[in-house]
C-alpha cells in the first residue's frame, strides 16, 4: 500500500529530522513498538472492542492478539 508506506515515511524522515544527530538508539525496535501500538489501538477502536473481529481484521489468531494487546498495555 503505497500511502501507508508513505505515510510511515514522512513519520520516519519527521523523527529522524527531529532527533538531528544519527547516534544509535535502536530506532528499527522503536518504530516497530509505536507502529504495533498505534496499529493495535486503532483496530480496537475500529472493532469497537471486540477481540474476535480485530483479530480477524488484524489476519492473526485471537490468542496473539491478547498477548499482543497486554504486552503493550492495552488490556485492561
Amino acid at each position: 500500500m503505497p500511502a501507508l508506506r508513505e505515510a510511515v515515511g514522512r513519520a520516519t524522515r519527521r523523527y529522524l529530522h527531529d532527533r538531528g544527530e544519527c547516534e544509535a538508539d535502536s530506532l528499527y525496535a522503536l518504530m516497530l513498538s509505536e507502529m504495533e501500538t498505534g496499529l493495535l489501538t486503532e483496530v480496537m477502536k475500529h472493532c469497537e472492542g471486540n477481540q474476535s473481529r480485530a483479530a480477524a481484521v488484524l489476519g492473526i489468531n485471537r490468542a496473539t492478539l491478547r498477548k499482543k494487546l497486554e504486552a503493550v498495555g492495552l488490556l485492561g
